[in-house]
């Protein structure tokens, strides 16, 4: 069963005025567009401060910074109202997606977003995602709401006033579920929250992203980098899994099954994309938060995604739901395109969802 969100207006020109160029047509051109070619910055790249943090059951993650001073530069000349602001500094929290890290597209077109604004910027990885295996035998997963808590809270603590946040993709269901979870309590940490792109019904995203093209080009990618992840963490504890299963594994519901799952608690992947699952909680959250989907995301279908209408009894979340951008492309402008477009329209509505 669907949970009903009202649709609402968004900042001008977005999202229901966005369109990707004409010669990007259709999602997977314009999510492996954004993702391989489109600008992500003008000027220098993001110069990343590293810290490493302990984690309370002694693992560690590594957390990017771009501190509020940044490095000179910006985002393209061709999108509107990027320019340093007035406002007192803000403190933007970025959750990757499956895989992701810093080096993302999307994380670095929001470190240009950030730079120009004046914000403190900062990409958490998950764990075993900056470049280094993790030490625990755990790894992370799409509703790890405790780590996504843990890691606000300190943030917040040292920002001194509660943070814009944004989760992409398997983040974003993430970030959504430390939302639901938290209730009340969430906005005394984050001011509001915006999710791009996210699977917030797992079981339908699964699915999709295991069959036909999508599992030819996205399984297989994802399968290429965390089956040797796991491997590796086999070496480190052994016993920890079936190995054979795990070489065998073909579809990312076979890899959750053997890996993900049971690592974490869940029966398996039924019951992992069942309670990680987003969708079913939204009308839980208390605090601003911004879902955005788009229509032809090639591996979350526009049929799973919340109905409109309103969202219980808080009706806290708006909806945006453009016809293009792929799985986190949104292309925009002349050839060959940059990816500005969509954290700008994302920063804007975290500082103030009200004006939209």
């Amino acid at each position: 069963m669907r949970t009903a969100v009202p649709e609402t207006a968004a900042a001008p020109g977005w999202p229901g005025s966005y369109r990707a160029p004409a010669w990007l047509p259709g999602g997977n051109a314009q999510t492996i567009w954004a993702a391989t070619r489109a600008r992500r910055f003008e000027g220098t790249p993001p110069r990343w401060r590293r810290e490493r943090w302990t984690t309370p059951d002694g693992d560690f993650i590594d957390v990017d910074h771009l501190d509020a001073a940044g490095a000179p530069g910006g985002v393209p000349g061709d999108v509107p109202g990027d320019v340093p602001t007035a406002r007192p500094p803000q403190h933007l929290v970025l959750f990757h997606g499956l895989e992701g890290s810093s080096a993302s597209q999307y994380a670095q077109a929001f470190a240009a977003v950030a730079r120009a604004r004046g914000w403190a910027y900062s990409v958490p990885h998950f764990r075993g995602c900056s470049g280094e295996l993790n030490l625990a035998p755990r790894a992370y997963h799409s509703g790890d709401f405790e780590e996504i808590g843990w890691i606000l809270e300190r943030l917040r603590a040292r920002h001194g006033a509660p943070l814009r946040v944004v989760g992409i993709s398997l983040g974003g269901n993430a970030l959504l579920r430390w939302a639901e979870e938290a209730g009340e309590s969430a906005a005394r940490t984050a001011a509001a929250v915006a999710a791009v792109c996210s699977p917030i019904d797992l079981a339908a995203a699964g699915r999709a992203i295991d069959r036909g093209f999508n599992w030819l080009v996205y399984s297989r990618m994802f399968l290429a980098s965390m089956k040797p992840k796991a491997l590796a963490k086999l070496a480190r504890h052994p016993g920890l899994f079936d190995e054979a299963r795990l070489r065998a594994a073909r579809t990312l519901y076979e890899f959750d099954d053997v890996f993900t799952a049971p690592l974490h608690g869940f029966r398996d992947t039924p019951d992992y994309w069942a309670r990680a699952s987003a969708m079913p909680h939204l009308a839980a959250i208390h605090m601003p938060a911004l879902v955005l989907n788009t229509r032809n995301d090639p591996f979350v279908p526009a049929a799973s995604l919340p109905a409109a209408g309103p969202v219980g009894r808080f009706g806290r979340v708006t909806l945006w739901r453009p016809d293009d951008g792929g799985h986190v492309g949104f292309p925009s402008g002349r050839y060959p395109a940059h990816v500005a477009s969509m954290p700008s329209a994302v920063c804007n509505w975290l500082l103030d969802p009200s004006l939209v």
